[in-house]
């Protein structure tokens, strides 16, 4: 019998003919079907987005109407005024009474309504594939609203952030798309939302980011931006123009200035801790109430009501208040009236379970702190040119970035809403101040400890996938090919003579050297086989092959998709084949990656197989058929 083996630098040539049967016209074909996909996602993020603009002025207008119905006895749309009332003690049982409706709201509709809602639709992209109940896009507003209409210290950004979120997501399972699509579509609405709320698309796109979406990729970035774009387009149709958050024209600091917010960034940093640790401490107590949690949001709004009798302006969504202390002209003993009666209220009312949102409070609380800290700073320190708005201005981000660990939309947010962009800089020390001073404190985020709670790991770390930065040459493994016309029973004689018995696959080619497809190892060994047969009637079917240079996230996908567990490697340029990648070379590869950390494979495919060849070592081999003999003719 004669053998010849040849190793791998002597590759077999692979005919044009293949070219049909390459994953590149496939992968060409899914690239193509992901841009149309992206194209459709796109355009139901901006009709999602379209809806949630309205309804955030629908919200803004039940608001307003439930206020006016509790506080002034009137039938009006117009902005109320709660603290105005002229009910006295009275007042005590107004938020009572609202959360005693929002408790059977969620005990007879949907237990979801309750909570701040980021937390709500960080939970059902993580566990329940972005699915949220179509009845939570009509009783998280009627909830909020009467819950905020009736005095509740709370925004409306968190109630339009959950509604927008129940939105897309209900878009999302009338249509045959997949989860990731609806986690897209769930996002776009609720960063949607609060662009129409606020007029911030730029800190909504962050938002989704650092709190949704946990990625960045064009798939999902792209409808997401529309869809704020689009909710931003909504703001200045449907409510006023300008900055939210109106103040004084800031200047940019000096040094020492700097160093000031800076400190202030730490304390509010160690202020957000604490706050985020007694808001659960609160959440705990009424966890042992021995009543039913039904009641829960009516016994919070007796401790709103009498928070409010004493101080007025903690009850309803207060943003005048966050405009009031941004301009600088309040008292020091108002600041921090307003800081400490309205952390009393929010926190209590956020602790039973009522509808509400956590933003809007937050950035009072943060924003007094930091004015009262500010005119503190000008007082102990007049030589280093603090301002009290720019105080007031970086409180309120650092705050924010320091129980939410949201950093970068904490720092836009302020810019865009106050229009004050000379306080970049220290906006930018301050809230990485604070958001260090958080991530050492907590392990959790006023955003993440309730679903952690719950078993619910949240993402932390965003990172391009370890398969997605490694080719199929790195890990490539060599190959035994073997021609289609040799026999069973020569090849299994020959690969006992080449002791090559240990590989899973080998790669089957005509005398043209024209891949015809993989036999395993499994199957040429078995006994049911007639051994005079030639071996490519072993082959199954025509497999699926992969580029060299296509990352191993990509050999994954076609693994899953053709449902194999190794993949012919072509190289398209000289049309050779190379090898096969098998999955335990796809492990290997990200044990290595896992191993060097951020490091590079530093193995490629031809050192490997010329170390092969220079230790005398089997690289690529080719079986041909023992040629026939005249006499045997």
């Amino acid at each position: 019998m004669d053998h010849t083996a040849k190793h791998s630098h002597n590759r077999i040539p692979i005919s044009v003919s293949l070219d049909e049967t390459m994953s590149q016209n496939d992968m060409n074909q899914v690239q193509a079907g992901n841009k149309k996909r992206l194209a459709i996602m796109s355009g139901f993020a901006v009709a999602v987005a379209i809806c949630i603009s309205f309804i955030a002025k629908g919200l803004v207008y039940l608001i307003n109407l439930f206020t006016n119905l509790a506080f002034n006895h009137t039938w009006s749309l117009a902005p109320g005024n709660p603290g105005g009332h002229h009910y006295g003690a009275f007042v005590i049982i107004i938020p009572a009474i609202g959360g005693l409706i929002v408790g059977l709201m969620a005990l007879y509709g949907s237990k979801a309504i309750r909570g701040h809602g980021i937390p709500e639709a960080m939970e059902q992209i993580l566990t329940n594939d972005s699915k949220i109940r179509p009845s939570i896009t009509y009783l998280k507003p009627l909830s909020s609203a009467i819950s905020i209409g009736t005095g509740g210290p709370f925004g409306a950004e968190g109630p339009i952030i959950a509604t927008g979120g129940a939105l897309g997501s209900t878009i999302g399972q009338l249509f045959r798309i997949s989860a990731y699509e609806r986690k897209i579509l769930l996002t776009a609405g609720a960063t949607a939302g609060m662009s129409a709320i606020f007029g911030s698309p730029v800190a909504a796109i962050f938002l989704a980011i650092e709190l949704l979406l946990f990625e960045f990729s064009p798939r999902s970035i792209i409808p997401v931006a529309l869809a704020c774009i689009t909710g931003a387009a909504g703001h200045h149709l449907l409510f006023e123009a300008g900055p939210v958050f109106p103040s004084p024209v800031l200047q940019a600091p000096g040094n020492m200035a700097l160093i000031t917010y800076s400190i202030i960034g730490i304390v509010i940093g160690l202020l957000a801790a604490g706050v985020t640790k007694i808001v659960y401490l609160i959440e705990d107590a009424f966890e042992k109430l021995p009543i039913h949690w039904a009641w829960w949001p009516a016994i919070g709004g007796l401790a709103v009501g009498i928070v409010g009798y004493f101080a007025p302006y903690t009850l309803g969504v207060g943003y005048e208040n966050i405009t009031h202390v941004l301009s600088g002209q309040m008292t020091l003993q108002l600041i921090v009236s307003l800081a400490v009666m309205k952390f009393i209220s929010w926190a209590i009312a956020l602790g039973s379970g009522t509808s509400g949102g956590t933003l809007a409070p937050l950035l009072t609380i943060g924003g007094a702190t930091g004015a009262a800290l500010g005119i503190a700073a000008m007082a102990i320190f007049p030589q280093a040119g603090v301002n009290v708005s720019m105080a007031a201005l970086i409180g309120m981000s650092a705050m924010f970035a320091g129980a939410s660990r949201a950093l970068l939309t904490s720092i836009i947010f302020a810019i865009e809403t106050t229009g004050q962009e000379n306080a970049l800089l220290p906006l930018l020390a301050s809230c990485i101040a604070a958001y260090i001073v958080s991530y050492f404190l907590m392990e959790h985020t006023i955003m993440t400890e309730k679903i952690a709670r719950r078993g619910v790991k949240t993402p932390d770390i965003y990172q391009p996938d370890v398969l997605d930065k490694i080719t199929v040459e790195q890990v490539l493994s060599d190959a035994t090919v073997i021609n289609g016309d040799t026999s069973i029973k020569e090849v299994r004689s020959w690969l006992e003579e080449q002791k090559d018995q240990q590989r899973n696959y080998y790669i089957v080619v005509n005398n043209e050297g024209i891949f015809k497809g993989l036999v395993s190892a499994s199957n040429l060994f078995s006994m049911h086989h007639e051994i005079t047969e030639p071996i490519e009637t072993l082959i199954k079917r025509k497999a699926t092959v992969i580029s060299p240079r296509n990352t191993l996230k990509t050999a994954v996908q076609l693994m899953a998709s053709e449902n194999v567990d190794v993949l012919p490697v072509v190289d398209r340029t000289n049309n050779s084949v190379l090898g096969v990648l098998s999955y335990k070379d796809i492990l290997s590869g990200y044990r290595q990656m896992a191993e060097e950390g951020q490091g590079t494979i530093t193995i490629s495919l031809k050192r490997r197989t010329l170390k092969m060849l220079v230790h005398g070592k089997k690289g690529m081999a080719v079986l041909k058929p023992t040629p026939k003999k005249e006499a045997d003719v």
